[in-house]
């Protein structure tokens, strides 16, 4: 595979490159390596199905793949994740993860995974860790992490150092590439200002976009309805779907059409699949999508209907999500053990 197509496919679909020079040195090199960091608070949805997805295309891509289960993470942003719950929490991202990156069409045996209680309670991490803590400001990590930790007046001191060992988690995984959502943005741009000053190599960013909630606006994992859960049936997937916010003709903060744009459509391309829109022929007959740009200007000119986008999409997307609800559902405790409460 030649050097433009590698880039090709590590950066289709993503918010920005930093830098897209570098990545072009970098893919010139031998081995290059790619991490991502997941902190195992609530449970996964659809909006982590969209960045993990993209794991299939750095392997695809020859890339290391690394996917850091971040425990402590979890636990220092104002508690999110209870200190008794880390290790069930953990497993359960794990196991979603890895049944997300097969439902994408790769081997999740090719992807290594590494839980930060393996590596940043012990020297020679902890120690850096205090160097970058001594040489910090509250404000700069404060500002960093804006995005990401959870904000207050008076913050706690696990949110500041969870902005310092998000980035120096890079250089102890040995990561060419950081990867994440947009919203790291701030954490990986510190990273690459103080990393290097203390002897470390300046990492290349990757970010994804993030998803509008289905009730328009940024989703969020507390809001049940805002995004479908990788547990969900098909009834409640089609439930979520057609009550979506999908005005006719437009884009902006409109749910449906992100998932198709960065879920569906990318799948359904590997799988040299088309997008099947089921109509009866008095309202046009069934209509054929092979490329998302097609659908989207037919939307936009009113010659597709919200409420037919919504049905096809939400039996897409349960197709999809079929495998990865199934094998919860052959492991029903990982959940229970995970959520506890819920």
């Amino acid at each position: 595979m030649d050097t433009a197509e590698r880039k090709r496919l590590i950066t289709r679909h993503t918010e920005e490159v930093v830098t897209e020079e570098e990545l072009e040195e970098l893919l010139s090199e031998p081995n290059p390596s790619i991490y991502i960091g997941y902190a195992p608070t609530g449970e996964m949805h659809i909006g982590h199905f969209t960045t993990i997805r993209k794991l299939a295309d750095f392997l695809r891509a020859d890339l290391d793949v690394t996917v850091l289960i971040a425990d402590l993470h979890a636990h220092l942003d104002d508690e999110k994740s209870p200190f008794d719950l880390l290790e069930a929490r953990s497993e359960y991202y794990r196991t979603a993860i890895e049944a997300m990156v097969e439902a994408a069409g790769a081997r999740s045996e090719d992807i290594e995974f590494v839980n930060g209680t393996e590596f940043e309670l012990d020297q020679p991490y902890t120690l850096e860790l205090y160097r970058l803590l001594a040489d910090t400001t509250i404000s700069r990590a404060q500002r960093a992490g804006s995005e990401v930790v959870r904000q207050s007046e008076n913050p706690k001191l696990g949110g500041l150092a969870y902005t310092l060992m998000q980035s120096l988690d890079v250089a102890a995984l040995d990561a060419d590439i950081a990867y994440g959502g947009i919203d790291q943005r701030g954490i990986y741009m510190l990273a690459r200002e103080i990393l290097p000053e203390h002897g470390h190599d300046k990492p290349l960013c990757l970010f994804a976009p993030l998803l509008s909630g289905l009730s328009g606006g940024k989703m969020s994992a507390s809001e049940a309805g805002s995004g479908v859960r990788l547990s969900d049936d098909p009834e409640t997937v089609s439930e979520k779907i057609n009550g979506a916010y999908c005005p006719q003709g437009e884009v902006e903060d409109n749910g449906v059409l992100e998932y198709l744009q960065h879920l569906v459509f990318p799948i359904l391309e590997e799988a040299g699949e088309s997008f099947v829109i089921e109509r009866p022929e008095q309202y046009g007959g069934d209509i054929v999508y092979e490329e998302y740009g097609s659908l989207e200007a037919d939307f936009v000119a009113g010659e597709l209907h919200p409420q037919d986008l919504k049905g096809a999409t939400g039996e897409t997307i349960a197709e999809i999500i079929a495998p990865i609800r199934a094998r919860f559902e052959t492991e029903p405790e990982l959940l229970d053990r995970a959520y506890p409460d819920e």
